[in-house]
């Protein structure tokens, strides 16, 4: 589901500003406090495009990828959802 969400945020982009190329990941396992977790690459003609296209794909990524991460604890663990995230209605792993 988050891949899927993933591209679609590049097909969005690449439609709304000349892109040449866009590339969007973001980690999975363990990542250390810190560490960046998310990875966007944006190429194209003008560096305007690009900066405000990335800009965007983070914050949609955000939005609407459903990513939950468990934040671990010495006394225990908790599964968090973005806190900017509309998705409604999606539960976190048990």
């Amino acid at each position: 589901m988050a891949e899927k969400e993933m591209q679609e945020i590049c097909r969005k982009a690449h439609h709304r500003w000349q892109l040449k190329k866009m590339a969007l990941a973001h980690r999975i396992g363990s990542v250390g406090i810190g560490e960046a977790s998310v990875i966007i690459a944006v190429s194209s003609a003008h560096r305007r495009e690009a900066l405000e296209a990335c800009h965007w794909a983070i914050d949609e990524l955000k939005a609407t990828v459903p990513i939950w991460k468990k934040e671990l604890y010495e006394n225990g663990e908790v599964w968090k959802e973005n806190l900017e995230s509309r998705n409604i209605g999606l539960q976190a792993p048990a």
